[in-house]
């Protein structure tokens, strides 16, 4: 009876009972068969000795709560299953799928035909799923085989690196669109002047070269704007050091963006005082001028566009520039800084816009650890406000 537990109050209670039998008188053959019978059915009933578990690696022999303790903290979701089931889910889990998931099925939990497929594999592997936690979310789901028991669950919230990926594609899908469309222009009027130049009339000549002259141009400006928003987006994390006089700079940026054929519509509002902040002079200077040429260009040609500086709150330096047009209609607001977004696609191209000017802006003030905000009235205009930190003094 080695490895199994002998049923001492069983035995005993059948002895008790064949002694009271044979008091009473029963066949003593009788009482012995009963008694060896009734013993023989705890020996038959009793479960088989279970079989020592196999030694386990020393790195498997934690108990659920050390595993919790383990993965709780980790930055990336983690799950571990016993089966299909979520015994534990760290807080970087709980926080992205939701609390309710310990104690779910795991394909409950997930509900994703690619992370349900992955859970069925045998030796587990891993996979990229669209749309796990919302719409547009991008994960990599690893599932790591423990025993055949146990798995583990690790998610990479892929959806910033795919969002990069896919900006990207758009960038260069627009910018090949923008550069196309005037070097098209470029080449059928060259051809037309190679071909037919010697015959055409001057009056014509002339307008196709005017025309040949102003599309290099416009390729010339989006070039420029293109440089320029690349050199700003690779040194927006790289916060200037430089002491600069903001009021300077906007009173000298805002008469060179109007230029001299509009010098006589700008109304700047400038103190006298110096505004000093931490700042880039060359990007700044860019900001101004884009931000008042913008104004120039789509508020009324017959009103002015008004630009002031002012310290504000919080120990904020603030450029206003506002003009009087037309306005932007609502719906348009979040997506003015957007790369090559117009919101009258013809009308910009036709003042010589890129599409590029605000995303320059909103990049310089990203840099400048400032504050972008735009607001219009139809009918009214449209105010462009810009906060900077002024300079510890």
């Amino acid at each position: 009876m080695e490895g199994r537990t002998i049923p001492i109050a069983g035995l005993a209670i059948a002895l008790v009972s064949g002694i009271v039998l044979l008091v009473a008188g029963i066949d003593p053959l009788i009482v012995l068969v009963i008694v060896m019978v009734w013993c023989a059915s705890f020996w038959l009933a009793m479960p088989p000795p279970l079989e020592p578990a196999p030694p386990q690696p020393e790195g498997l022999q934690i108990t659920r709560s050390g595993m919790r303790d383990l993965i709780e903290h980790s930055g990336l979701p983690v799950l571990l299953l016993d089966g299909n089931r979520i015994i534990v889910a760290n807080a970087a889990a709980r926080e992205a799928i939701g609390a309710h998931i310990v104690g779910q099925d795991s394909r409950v939990a997930l509900r994703h035909p690619i992370a349900v497929d992955l859970l069925a594999r045998p030796k587990g592997g891993s996979v990229t799923i669209q749309g796990l936690t919302g719409p547009r979310s991008t994960w990599q789901m690893t599932r790591q085989v423990i025993d055949e028991r146990y798995s583990l669950i690790e998610l990479i919230n892929r959806t910033s690196e795919a969002d990069v990926s896919r900006a990207h594609t758009d960038f260069v899908a627009n910018a090949s669109h923008e550069l196309r469309t005037p070097l098209a222009s470029i080449i059928g009027y060259m051809e037309t002047l190679a071909d037919e130049g010697e015959v055409m009339p001057p009056s014509q000549r002339e307008r196709f070269y005017g025309t040949v002259l102003r599309e290099a141009r416009r390729l010339q400006t989006l070039v420029d704007d293109l440089m320029s928003l690349s050199r700003v987006e690779a040194e927006k994390h790289d916060q200037p050091r430089e002491k600069i006089d903001l009021v300077a700079i906007v009173r000298q940026a805002a008469r060179d963006g109007a230029g001299p054929d509009r010098q006589d519509r700008l109304e700047l509002d400038i103190p006298e005082e110096e505004m000093f902040i931490r700042g880039d002079q060359r990007q700044l200077e860019q900001l101004v001028r884009n931000l008042v040429d913008n104004a120039l260009k789509y508020g009324d040609a017959d009103q002015p566009v008004a630009v002031s500086v002012s310290r504000g709150e919080r120990s904020m330096a603030v450029l206003v520039v506002e003009d009087r047009g037309e306005g932007i209609a609502p719906e348009h607001l979040p997506h003015l800084t957007r790369r090559f977004y117009r919101t009258d696609p013809s009308r910009s191209r036709a003042a010589g816009g890129t599409g590029l000017g605000l995303a320059i802006v909103k990049h310089i003030v990203e840099r400048h650890r400032g504050r972008l905000d735009i607001s219009s009235k139809q009918g009214v205009g449209t105010t462009v406000t810009v906060r900077i930190p002024l300079k510890d003094e």
